[in-house]
């Protein structure tokens, strides 16, 4: 790999022990077993690229910050909300799409490759997996790369959209303090004010990410497609995910109804420990390019 030869970003990695070696073995045979393995990520496999996570304890956003990322509705209400976090968006996306794969999304490519993996769902909005080169892949929550408008539903790439915003904003400038997991900055409101936020090129309506913020809720269309890759597997592995959101528990508690085996690999307790075959405490990026 050509990537997990560069070393991690551990700056919002939880402190944990290097993998376990009876640890290595029990994933090793876990996954031998499974022929049509179904993945699930969460932050935890991301944050080894750079990318902070929520709910980490001592490093995630939660922990460090009294902020909370925006509410589905309050996007959509209201006009100064939007200025506020397309302006903070804006600085911050340079940063936060110049991320890349670690070692973890590459092994899970190369699965697939070899037929391991059968499908993969991940509840990242940051591209990584496709970066990587994943193509059996549900991006549960969206991806930031793109964006939309909510009145005739035209898609346009995010790194178009931030082409309009600098001509719109040729003067603007904005110093970043410190960068949140959807990839935005914090910025002051007096930093915000002036911030002038384009209309949908189609039909002036307002475009949002293509990412299910919280508050707003999956489509039912991409659940019952999920649903259905999953009955086709026969092993579950969850990795980087404490599970906490219900729109990927879900799957676990499918997954556990149809008696699946079901591993995790993440740092700190997780919502499904209680059921789990098999729960591991690592990094994914160091366990998962030991499993052949």
């Amino acid at each position: 790999h050509s990537v997990s030869r560069t070393s991690p970003n551990l700056a919002f990695v939880p402190a944990c022990l290097p993998p376990d070696p009876m640890e290595v073995e029990e994933l090793q045979r876990f996954v031998s077993n499974s022929k049509r393995l179904f993945v699930m990520t969460g932050a935890g496999i991301s944050t080894e690229s750079g990318i902070p996570d929520y709910r980490s304890e001592g490093v995630g956003l939660y922990a460090r910050t009294d902020r909370r990322p925006i509410q589905h509705a309050e996007f959509v209400r209201s006009a100064s909300a939007r200025q506020r976090y397309w302006a903070r968006n804006f600085v911050g996306w340079p940063q936060f799409s110049s991320h890349q794969p670690n070692a973890a999304h590459l092994v899970l490519r190369d699965w697939e490759k070899l037929g391991k993996l059968h499908w993969l769902v991940t509840q990242n909005v940051d591209a990584l997996h496709t970066k990587a080169g994943s193509q059996h892949v549900t991006e549960l929550h969206g991806c930031t790369h793109r964006v939309f408008c909510l009145a005739c539903g035209d898609q346009i790439l995010r790194s178009e959209l931030q082409e309009h915003f600098e001509a719109l904003n040729p003067t603007w400038k904005a110093e970043a303090f410190g960068v949140a997991p959807d990839g935005d900055v914090f910025l002051t409101d007096e930093q915000v004010r002036d911030f002038q936020v384009p209309a949908c090129r189609k039909c002036g309506g307002i475009l949002k990410p293509d990412v299910t913020f919280f508050g707003d809720t999956v489509s039912q269309e991409k659940v019952n497609f999920v649903h259905q890759r999953l009955g086709e597997s026969d092993s579950m592995l969850v990795a980087g995910s404490s599970m906490q959101v219900y729109s990927g528990y879900r799957f676990a508690l499918a997954a556990r109804e149809k008696q699946l085996p079901i591993a995790i690999l993440n740092i700190g307790p997780t919502r499904l420990d209680h059921f789990a075959s098999l729960k591991l405490n690592s990094r994914c990026g160091e366990l998962l390019p030991l499993i052949v």
